[in-house]
Formats: structure tokens, C-alpha cells, sequence
């Protein structure tokens, strides 16, 4: 078992994620940063880049055919979400959602690593710990953050496709765009999340989401 650490709150507003996936060219830095960063070992990701893909060849009517394949990436890490599954069904309290910046976390004193709270994330966010036997999973870089410096996904994108901030500002700058292609209805869990969609996103013919890599 691993001791739970008690950070100040960061802010005292909702924290988000932006993930323009236009933008995103899936090289998955994100996710490798965040592994060396948090030190997972391997199959372990808090931030997982998806790839995305569909699409077909479809007749035009005239003997030809019209071209509509699309693939693009998503990095997805915790949402942070405003309801979120994993804090509902947790049976200890362990997986609880901080007052004021809205942070999900585990409390490693009180998580007995059922693993329900990873059963009830349609994100998969949380992850079972190998070595401790309990659950692990994004926690914003808070450790970063209270030294005035930002989550290590956002820092190493090198295309500036992640951003963090207060959600209501993230909103403001950006709208309020958090369904795609390859994620759950954000109904489910009312994630705090905005996303610029690629333009595949938007495209109405059949689809799959493949694996990180």
C-alpha cells in the first residue's frame, strides 16, 4: 500500500483538458511523457492516444467511386468529470473528487483494489498498480502544478494540441465540443473536457477506434 499524499486544492474552479485532435499528429509524446513522468510500468497509461479510422469507397452513380476515408488521433487521459462513474461505485470512498479544482483522485488509504471504479470508467482512466495492488490514475501533475508549472502532457506536446485550464474558460475560448468519433456520449459522465475535432470526426459513415501503440 502507498501512502496518500494531501495536496492543496490548485484552484478553486474546475479544471479541464483541451485536446485539439486536428492538430494532433499522434506521436504520442503525451503518453510517453506521462509514463516516464509518473514511472508505469509497461501497459500502465494514465494518457492514451487513440487512433481512430472509417469511412468506405462509395459508388457515385455514374461508374465511379467517391473516396470518404478518414483517421485521426485522440489523447485521452482522466476527464476529471463533473459526475463522474468511478467516484459513484467506488465501495471504500477511495476514488473521490477534490472541492474546488475538481481533481479526481485515489486515496491509497482507503482503496482496496477492486477495481470496480476501472469496470465503471467508459474512459478507462483508472489503472490497477501491479506493485501495490490498488488502483492509479492522472492526477493533473499537482505535484508540477503547485510549483507553478504545467501537466506534463500539456509541456511536451510538441504541437500544442493540450491545454489545461478552468473549464469554464476553456468553454469560452473554445466551445463546448466534448462527442467525437471514439469516445463515450459525454452524457454519461459530463467530463470536463473540450475538443477541436478532426474533420473525420464529423463524418457519418461506419468507423473504428483502434489501440495505443
Amino acid at each position: 500500500m502507498s501512502k496518500f499524499l494531501v495536496h492543496p486544492a490548485i484552484s478553486d474552479k474546475q479544471l479541464g483538458f483541451y485536446i485539439d485532435s486536428a492538430r494532433c499528429s499522434g506521436c504520442k509524446a503525451c503518453q510517453v511523457s506521462c509514463k516516464d513522468k509518473n514511472e508505469l510500468d509497461v501497459g500502465r497509461k494514465y494518457r492514451r492516444v487513440y487512433e481512430v479510422a472509417g469511412g468506405e469507397f462509395i459508388e457515385n452513380g455514374t461508374g465511379g467511386l467517391v473516396n470518404n476515408v478518414f483517421a485521426y488521433t485522440l489523447s485521452i487521459s482522466c476527464n476529471h468529470c463533473d459526475d463522474p462513474m468511478c467516484v459513484k461505485n467506488c465501495p471504500t470512498t477511495a476514488m473521490h473528487k477534490r472541492e474546488g479544482d475538481g481533481i479526481v483522485l485515489v486515496n491509497t488509504d482507503k482503496c482496496i483494489g477492486c477495481g470496480t471504479c476501472a469496470w465503471s470508467c467508459p474512459y478507462g482512466a483508472p489503472q490497477m498498480n501491479p506493485e501495490t495492488k490498488q488502483m492509479s490514475k492522472c492526477d493533473f501533475c499537482i505535484d508540477l502544478q503547485l510549483k507553478g508549472e504545467q501537466p506534463v502532457c500539456v509541456v511536451t506536446c510538441p504541437l500544442g494540441a493540450i491545454q489545461f485550464g478552468p473549464i469554464d474558460e476553456l468553454r469560452q475560448r473554445y466551445g463546448h465540443q466534448a462527442d467525437v468519433k471514439g469516445l463515450p456520449d459525454s452524457s454519461i459522465t459530463h467530463p470536463n473536457l473540450v475538443i477541436h475535432p478532426h474533420q473525420g470526426a464529423g463524418r457519418s459513415s461506419n468507423h473504428h477506434q483502434g489501440g495505443t501503440k
